[in-house]
């Protein structure tokens, strides 16, 4: 198992979700699998990612809802939509520059 594999994706990018109905920007990175084994045998096997990949902690939107996601690398694609991410958190922990992207806020107080 290679935990030194290079996450694909980077903080502040936005992604969708490879099966499921919803997008979101990352705002941290798991090098491996770090969540309970609850949460991760409560995956249907079928769809259950491995663990030796990166995981992805995303500031996710669906049609109906706000909410943080948990999810593999192997199940993330990026998402190109010119639609930005519309999660409240989001001018909490990111500014967006003058190209649109996403970047961290820095943690002092203005």
């Amino acid at each position: 198992m290679d935990v030194n594999k290079a996450a694909k994706f980077g903080i502040g990018q936005q992604v969708r979700h490879r099966l499921f109905p919803f997008r979101g920007i990352i705002f941290d990175v798991d090098p491996e699998f770090a969540n309970s084994e609850d949460w991760w045998t409560s995956i249907p096997e079928e769809i259950r990612p491995v663990k030796n990949q990166p995981f992805y902690h995303l500031l996710a939107e669906n049609e109906t809802s706000y909410y943080v996601a948990y999810v593999s690398e192997q199940n993330l694609l990026p998402d190109d939509a010119p639609e930005p991410v519309n999660h409240p958190q989001i001018p909490e922990m990111f500014e967006i520059d003058d190209h649109g992207l996403y970047k961290k806020r820095t943690t002092h107080a203005h």
